[in-house]
C-alpha cells in the first residue's frame, strides 16, 4: 500500500455524527479521528475561500507524520496563483496535490504560469472542464488513468457495490490518490475503507 492513498472529499461534516464519528464528538475533533483512520483529504472549501496559513498550519499540526491534504484550487486569476501557494506551504510535509480546477478553453500561458510559477516539489493535478483541453497530456490531469508521475482519481457518483469497487481497484496503478465523494450520510468512509481493503489484498 504506502503508495495509493484514500480518502474522501472533505471530513468536516456533522451529520456523520453517529455513523462514523462518534456520537457526542465535538466538530474540532472530527479531524484527528478521522486521521487516525485514513492518510488523505480533499480539501474542496479552499476552492471558494482560502483560510489563512495559521488554519493550515492547525490542521497539519492536527494530523500525524504521513498524512496528506489535496488541496483545491479554483484557478480564474492569476495573480492569485502566488497568493494561494505562499498560505497552501504552510501545510509543510502534509501538502499533497493541489486540484488546479480550471473552467476556460486552452490556454498554455496560463498552463505555463501555474507551473512556472509552482516550487518542484509541490504536485500539481489539473482538473480541468472545457474540452479543448482533452488531447493534453503533458501534465496530471484528474481522473486521466495514464497521468504521470502520479494519478488523482475521483469517484462521484455513489451508490457503489462491490462488485464496483472491484472492478475499480483493478484499474488503480501507484503511485495514485482516490478520493470518494462526501454525502450528507456517512456513507464515504466506509466506502474509502472497503477500497483501502480490496487494493491491499
Amino acid at each position: 500500500m504506502g503508495v495509493i492513498r484514500i480518502g474522501t472529499s472533505g471530513w468536516s461534516y456533522p451529520s456523520w455524527r453517529p455513523g462514523f464519528y462518534p456520537a457526542g464528538m465535538q466538530p474540532a475533533d472530527f479531524l484527528r479521528f478521522y486521521a487516525e483512520r485514513f492518510d488523505t483529504v480533499e480539501l474542496n472549501s479552499t476552492g471558494y475561500r482560502l483560510p489563512s496559513a495559521d488554519q493550515f498550519r492547525k490542521w497539519a499540526e492536527a494530523v500525524p507524520d504521513g498524512f496528506e491534504f489535496a488541496v483545491k484550487f479554483g484557478l480564474t486569476r492569476l495573480d492569485r496563483v502566488t497568493t494561494f501557494l505562499e498560505r497552501v506551504l504552510a501545510l509543510g510535509d502534509r501538502l499533497g496535490p493541489v486540484r488546479v480546477v480550471y473552467e476556460g478553453p486552452y490556454d498554455g500561458g496560463t498552463l505555463s504560469f501555474v507551473q512556472g510559477s509552482t516550487p518542484d516539489d509541490v504536485k500539481l493535478a489539473w482538473d480541468f472542464r472545457d474540452e479543448s483541453w482533452r488531447d493534453v497530456d503533458s501534465v496530471v490531469r484528474v481522473n486521466h488513468a495514464g497521468a504521470e508521475p502520479f494519478r488523482y482519481l475521483r469517484l462521484r457518483e455513489p451508490p457503489y457495490t462491490d462488485d464496483d469497487l472491484r472492478a475499480f481497484a483493478a484499474t488503480v496503478r501507484d503511485p495514485a490518490y482516490v478520493y470518494i465523494r462526501h454525502e450528507d450520510e456517512p456513507t464515504a468512509p466506509p466506502v474509502a475503507a472497503r477500497l483501502r481493503e480490496l487494493l491491499e489484498a
